[in-house]
């Protein structure tokens, strides 16, 4: 709509902004209709309309096979159009046109904005289909001639109300007609049976809806005022309603087709087992950040024993054996701290990079100073792990070997990450540079015996299904590239 509206015609941003909220409504209008909606705009230059939104009911057959929106036609081709936009009335004159041996009424609509009309909806209803309306009918097409009349005078849709949305209750669902004094004078079989789940044991009808809903809250909690004006359609308000183990969505639509408020439609949706399946995701997803703070937990403990069992060691080499341990076994326990303070499996692996850097810094306290530069991004659990303890040998083999006993230097670990394009995964490159001695004449990483390199390169081509590599950096020092797959970010 934005693209039809911008190119055909002079509509502002704050003009587009108001269809966009009627659009975001009508569906409503549609289904009280028991018709298809077509939302028409005049062109620039006033010679032509542009079909710039659609919409087909759900309560009935529609009129329009085909898809309308960015149809074009010329002035005085459809008199009904010109006269509510000249007019600025609800034109309904004329006989019902034929389409593909259907008969459909056609009329039209006003969209009015601030005293302008912006353009005309028109109103086309499936005649084919047309028997005596039964009472639900009636009143469903009743509350859309009060809903027609207040787009006509402007005063629909309501501002800074939120539109029609996945849960948003649906005429469908339920709807109750009240008059100006908040008494109810239809309700639906499925708002009657939504209320009955609440616990009401009467007919809704003659029944002030604020009070009896006000009766059916929980006696231990205080009544809301707003919960009693919203089910008395006093304003353009949406809540919910628990109670009797049930909990039923209300929206309140005011309805002043003249200007003076004549009563209010209630819209409600039984949404008792959405709100349960709800509560089991939570659930699911609390259970899973305390298995995550107890792993960490318990990754720490197995990494003080190390620790204290390193501290009796006599042999040099086996204290340092037991201090790598503890080291792959931190990097571990880091990336399930993060996962315990979120709510999916994803991590922002920068911090993680931080961490496991000044762990190993540690090494080589005053020594070696560290750094990062570019950004790892948002990463699955299921690389995040693994990429950790990468990061851990690496790092370790850096500090431990490109630099001599007292020497000083620097380790920059980098990041680039690269986006893909459909289906295709996107990739990392992480490369960890020092300025040390450099690597051994004619070393080979892809066969070194070293432990940490074993570790690295097993999970890098095994788990990670990337790339490792071992070159000399330039000018002085060596570079370990790692190359990646990993998953797109999600916004």
């Amino acid at each position: 709509m934005n693209d039809l509206v911008r190119q055909h015609t002079a509509l502002g941003s704050a003009d587009l902004e108001w269809l966009h909220l009627l659009v975001s409504e009508w569906q409503l209008l549609s289904d009280l209709s028991f018709a298809d909606l077509v939302l028409w705009v005049p062109t620039l230059d006033g010679s032509r309309y542009v079909s710039v939104a659609q919409m087909r009911p759900n309560t009935g057959p529609t009129s329009y096979q085909d898809d309308m929106v960015g149809h074009l036609v010329p002035r005085g081709r459809r008199p009904l159009l010109d006269a509510a936009l000249d007019e600025g009335r609800i034109v309904r004159e004329g006989d019902p046109e034929w389409r593909e041996e259907v008969p459909v009424r056609v009329e039209s609509i006003p969209v009015r904005r601030e005293g302008r009309v912006l353009g005309v909806i028109a109103r086309n209803t499936n005649l084919l289909t047309v028997r005596t309306p039964s009472r639900l009918e009636l009143t469903y097409l009743q509350s859309a001639s009060d809903m027609a009349q207040m787009i006509a005078a402007g005063t629909f849709p309501y501002p800074g109300q939120k539109g029609e949305s996945d849960l948003s209750p649906r005429v469908g669902d339920g709807l109750l007609r009240l008059d100006a004094d908040g008494l109810v004078q239809y309700a639906s079989p499925n708002a009657l049976s939504a209320y009955h789940r609440l616990g009401l044991s009467a007919d809704l009808v003659g029944l002030h809806l604020g009070e009896a809903t006000a009766e059916l809250a929980p006696s231990h909690a205080p009544v809301d005022e707003a919960m009693v004006k919203l089910a008395s359609g006093w304003a353009p308000r949406a809540a919910e309603i628990e109670g009797n183990d049930c909990v039923v969505q209300l929206r309140a639509i005011p309805l002043k087709p003249k200007g003076t408020r004549i009563g209010s439609l209630v819209l409600l949706r039984d949404i008792t087992e959405v709100r349960h399946r709800e509560r089991e995701l939570l659930t699911k997803d609390a259970t899973i950040r305390e298995i995550h703070h107890r792993v960490k937990n318990n990754l720490q403990t197995v990494a003080a024993l190390l620790r204290l069992q390193a501290r009796r060691m006599d042999s040099d080499r086996g204290r340092d054996a037991l201090n790598e341990a503890v080291r792959r076994v931190g990097s571990i326990a880091i990336v399930h701290e993060t996962l315990s303070q979120n709510l999916d499996e994803r991590v922002e692996f920068d911090e993680i990079a931080d961490r496991v850097l000044a762990m190993v810094a540690e090494l080589s306290p005053g020594r070696v100073t560290g750094h990062t530069t570019g950004r790892f991004g948002i990463l699955d659990a299921d690389v995040a792990t693994p990429l950790s303890m990468v990061l851990t040998e690496v790092l370790q083999n850096a500090l431990e070997h490109a630099f001599g006993p007292g020497e000083h230097g620097t380790v920059e670990v980098g990041a680039t990450r690269t986006p893909g394009a459909g289906r295709e995964a996107g990739r990392l490159r992480v490369t960890v540079c020092d300025d040390g001695c450099g690597l051994p004449d004619e070393f080979d990483p892809q066969r070194s015996g070293n432990l940490g390199l074993q570790i690295v390169r097993t999970l890098v081509e095994g788990e990670l299904a990337g790339t490792f590599d071992m070159v000399p950096a330039p000018g002085r020092g060596t570079r370990v590239i790692l190359d990646l797959p990993v998953a797109p970010e999600k916004q």
